[in-house]
């Protein structure tokens, strides 16, 4: 699969919540083989867009490609984790279990891991560096823990596209490094990375390319031409204005 088949191209997306709309009309293209980082206010429509692009909610209007093909029809190609809040904690499930759920996308029905599937799993736990972990039930860990399981599931799933809401929210300095490294390190690989990103600080720094969105579409491009404190402004209102943020552009 060539890398330029992993551009997502997005036209209309709209959704309504109780009529109003929470996103509208958001058409963009996302790079393939980038990091990209999704930027906005609360309730500007982050979670909504990653959502609606998937198709895991009702929406007005949607037209989403993968390459040439729809997204409808490449869903085994994409690996997607929501917020930790979305998640119930108190399922009896433990971490190998948890990363093991990445490798049945490409088993089809009925067919269980076996034991290339564990080793692959358990691979991927060492690169979270979690292999300890691996009979731990989930609610015993910590967010950043946590978090990491998720990327090591990811892993398993062997995904072209990396789809991540808010990964880095209310965990340690560790763990948000080592995921950032690994997901560096997948883009280097060739994969596309969309992440939910709260902290303007890190922008610069972690993504290549970034969408900022404020229920409509306020800018989309490479970090260097469209993070800017025009845009921003735009996005947060002038308040953000006399903000200095690292690396932002001043045009």
């Amino acid at each position: 699969m060539s890398i330029n088949n992993n551009n997502i191209t997005i036209e209309h997306l709209t959704v309504s919540y109780q009529g109003q709309k929470a996103l509208v009309n958001i058409s963009l293209q996302v790079s393939a083989g980038k990091i990209t980082g999704i930027i906005g206010p609360n309730g500007a429509g982050k979670s909504t867009f990653l959502k609606g692009m998937l198709g895991l909610l009702k929406v007005d209007s949607r037209t989403v490609f993968i390459g040439d093909q729809p997204l409808n029809t490449q869903k085994k190609r994409i690996a997607y984790v929501e917020q930790r809040s979305a998640l119930d904690l108190s399922f009896p499930i433990n971490v190998l279990e948890v990363v093991l759920l990445g490798t049945y996308p490409k088993l089809g029905i009925m067919k269980r891991p076996g034991k290339k599937e564990k080793e692959e799993a358990l691979a991927a736990l060492k690169t979270v560096q979690l292999e300890e972990f691996a009979k731990r039930q989930i609610g015993e860990l910590s967010g950043g823990q946590l978090q990491r399981v998720f990327i090591a599931r990811v892993l398993a799933q062997k995904a072209d596209i990396i789809v991540l809401d808010e990964p880095f929210v209310g965990i340690d300095m560790t763990s948000e490094r080592v995921i950032m490294d690994i997901l560096k390190q997948l883009k280097e690989a060739g994969k596309t990375i969309l992440i939910v990103h709260h902290d303007l600080h890190k922008v610069t720094h972690y993504f290549d390319e970034v969408i900022i969105l404020k229920k409509k579409l306020i800018a989309n491009g490479p970090v260097a031409t469209t993070f800017t404190n025009k845009n921003i402004q735009l996005a947060y209102g002038d308040t953000m204005g006399d903000i200095i943020i690292k690396g932002v552009a001043d045009t």
